[in-house]
């Protein structure tokens, strides 16, 4: 009988908010709800400016458009599925189908390794794109806060991964092949009823007769 599945015990128990705050799995994802904020908030309200020449404006990084709706996708992507992972982390307690919690398990693990790899590639950009813009011009402390925030966030996307590898390696151990039919289980210790006779069984000294009859016949004097 199952006692776990992918790291956590079966539905049934009541829900701690407190515990469930501790988990190092809930504070990490926390953090990148929070970095995943400073990013988009922070390109939104000062990552574009106007240029004394010009009347449309630009991108702070390098004025490449392109930069920062790079960084502000990825961050409301981000923000959006660390809100949905959190309300799935909370009822996963309450899942008692296997299946379901793979599903769920597997989604968090490929959606958190997608998300290590394009906060890097977001890094890597705003980091280019900021070395080479003329840094009087923008709110360089803004620019430094997203593209520092951009690296804190992949770090813990990183760690999502790893949690999420963890739990479903875990999974794969906990969750049992399914319930076992005695019928249909050979390794049973009980004879079947459909099976045929038991194992020692004696067939009856009277054979059945061509119309119905018994079949006995007296000793011979």
């Amino acid at each position: 009988m199952e006692t776990s599945a992918y790291g956590a015990s079966l539905a049934g128990g009541a829900f701690d908010i407190w515990s469930f705050i501790k988990q190092p799995q809930t504070i990490v994802r926390l953090f990148s709800w929070l970095f995943s904020i400073v990013v988009f908030a922070t390109i939104l309200s000062e990552g574009y400016i106007n240029p004394p020449s010009e009347q449309q404006a630009k991108c702070m990084f390098n004025e490449t458009e392109s930069a920062c709706s790079f960084g502000i996708g990825i961050g409301i992507l981000a923000f959006m599925a660390c809100v949905i992972f959190l309300v799935l982390d909370a009822f996963f307690h309450q899942i008692s189908n296997a299946k379901e919690r793979k599903y769920i398990v597997l989604a968090d693990l490929v959606f958190s390794g997608v998300w290590t790899f394009l906060w890097f590639v977001c890094f890597c950009v705003l980091a280019n794109k900021w070395s080479n813009t003329i840094q009087s011009a923008v709110p360089a402390d803004a620019a430094r806060a997203v593209v520092a925030f951009s690296f804190f966030s992949t770090a813990t996307w990183a760690l999502l991964t790893v949690f999420a590898f963890q739990r479903y390696r875990q999974g794969l151990g906990d969750v049992g092949l399914g319930y076992n039919d005695p019928v249909s289980d050979h390794t049973s210790p009980y004879p079947s009823a459909y099976s045929g006779a038991p194992d020692g069984y004696q067939q009856s000294p009277f054979t059945p007769g061509t119309a119905g009859e018994s079949g006995y016949q007296p000793p011979a004097y």
